[in-house]
Order: C-alpha cells, then structure tokens, then sequence
C-alpha cells in the first residue's frame, strides 16, 4: 500500500523502506529469480567476442567465474560499478552528494529545533535555484523535503563552492509583500498588545519570537509602538532573511549521489550500452538522480524494466 503526499512524494504506508525491498524480493522468488547472496563480485571484464556478441566475464571473490553474453549493471552509487562501466569503455560523470540537509549556524535557529514550518521558499540565488515546501529547524541547521529538493537540484553547485552559499528563506511564500504589510499595519489598531503575543501568520510563536528580534525589533513593544520603517524590515525577515549555509549533513533515510555513467552512451528504449554491446545499466549508476518521495526508486525500476525487456528482445531476436 502506497500513500501520496500533497507534493507528490509517495511512500509505503508503513514508513518503513524495508517494505519496498520485501515486496521486491517476495514478487522476485515468485517469478523464479535466483538471488545469490555473499557472492562479492570483484570484477567484471568483456572476455570475447562470439559472432556478433560480446562475452562477459564476472569473477566472484570464491574464485568462481560466471560467464554471459548479456550483462546487466545495477551497483548503485557504489565506485565499484563505475569503474567497471569505465573498464568495459564507459564515460563517468564523477558522482557527488545529493539529498542532504544544510548546517547553518545562525541566532535565529537558537532554541528551534524541531520547529516545522509547512509552505516555505527556499532559495539559493548564485545558483538561481528556488523550492518550496515543508521545512524542519534541527540542531545544525535546516532539513525537510523543500531542502532536500534544493539540494538535490543544487547539488553540484554545492559540491563546487564546498557547501558555502547564501539562502534565502521566505516563511511565508503563500502571502505577498503587499498582504503581509496590510496584515501587519492592520494590528496596529491593537495598541496595547504586545507583538511577540499575536502573530497574525501561521508561524510557531518561538519562530515569529526569534523573527522579531532578527529585525532589531524589542518582542515585549507593543503594536502601536511599531514604525513603518520597523515594519518593512519585519518583513523583509519573513520574507528575504538571509543566512549562510556552511556545509551538509546526511540525510540517512535516502542518500544518493548524482552522476554515474554517461547517458549519451545509453539506449534509452532497452538501456543497452552504445558502446558495448550486450551491455545494460540501470538506477543510480547512470547519472540520474530525483528528490525525496520515490522518484529515485521510480528511475531504479523503470529503468531496470527496460532493461530486462531489452535483454529479452536481444535473447528472442538471436
């Protein structure tokens, strides 16, 4: 059973990945696949050529040799598969990290973590990169799937400036300047109340707290107190605050790696090698990578079915 999120990330009901990999490994047994386990592949090399066939060899760690004419890659981000794509005469695009969470040290995440705001913008301007999305405050930083989104569209600009860019974080992405500014100088009718103790946003009272301060504005002054000019930099603190992203964190639950190999040399009607024939790819050894919520298990799958139905076409067709 799959569940879909209002942004169109889908997840087991379980929350649990290890119900993907049972259903996987149950529907396989089902259909007569021999699954091999602790049998280390330490290399893989194209032995000869038969007619117009290529021979592949596989050498297991036993010491055991297993030929075929028809070999399929599917390692993953692991170096390993690269450098046997890169043997068998295959271009790598050198992989580096995608879906990660940002360490940010900033005053204004001071207390916060476990705050989550729902509808926030994120952006990375340099790379001229925007998400929006839920986000998480957590004690180095940020995470939640509008980061791990951003990351993943920015992650070779990130690789490239060492983790080192400049965020802007808009709290409140589904309001405009002009209605936050009317919602703002509207409560200045509430004279008496101080600002810390209403909030006219859906923002959690220790954020607009911490928000409030940030714009160099005392959180016990009351309403009628407030200025035009302290109000334009309120929401400028809502809507552009700046911060400092300093490096990335691991997002353990799913971490993959964009670039692999090379898809111009990919047939992508049977994922078979332009180069070698009889060779296949599929899933994250190719340079493919998406953000949160499946899509990197939908590439793994649609990818590998392709490549099983060209295999089995090249098996007819011999």
């Amino acid at each position: 059973q799959l569940k879909t999120e209002a942004d169109g990330r889908m997840f087991p009901t379980t929350d649990d990945s290890a119900t993907i990999v049972e259903c996987l490994t149950r529907v396989a047994l089902d259909r007569g696949v021999s699954i091999r386990t602790g049998a280390a592949v330490v290399s893989v090399i194209r032995k000869s050529t038969v007619g117009d066939n290529n021979l592949f060899e596989i050498r297991l760690k036993s010491g055991e040799i297993v030929v075929c004419d028809r070999l399929l890659l599917a390692t993953g981000s692991s170096s390993l598969g690269h450098r046997w794509a890169k043997a068998l005469g295959h271009q790598v695009v050198a992989p580096v990290p995608s879906l990660f969470t940002f360490k940010i040290s900033d005053r204004r995440f001071q207390g916060l973590a476990g705050i989550s705001v729902e509808n926030v913008c994120l952006q990375l301007p340099m790379a001229k990169l925007k998400q929006m999305g839920p986000v998480l405050v957590t004690h180095w930083g940020l995470s939640g799937p509008a980061v791990l989104k951003l990351s993943a569209w920015g992650a070779r600009f990130l690789h490239e400036n060492d983790y080192q860019a400049d965020l802007l974080i808009n709290w409140l992405s589904d309001l405009n300047s002009e209605d936050i500014r009317t919602e703002l100088l509207g409560l200045k009718s509430q004279e008496k109340k101080a600002i810390v103790n209403s909030c006219p946003f859906s923002l959690p009272r220790r954020l607009w707290e911490g928000l409030i301060i940030a714009a160099d504005i005392d959180p016990r002054k009351r309403w009628g107190e407030l200025s035009k000019k302290a109000i334009n930099k309120l929401i400028l603190e809502l809507t552009q605050g700046k911060y400092q992203v300093q490096g990335k964190g691991v997002f353990k639950e799913e971490f993959v790696t964009c670039g692999g190999v090379s898809l111009k040399e990919i047939n992508f009607k049977t994922m078979e090698s332009r180069c070698c024939q009889g060779l296949y790819f599929a899933g994250e050894i190719l340079d493919i990578d998406g953000v949160t919520g499946g899509f990197n298990f939908q590439s793994a799958w649609t990818t590998g079915w392709l490549a099983g139905q060209g295999m089995k076409v090249r098996e007819v067709g011999e």
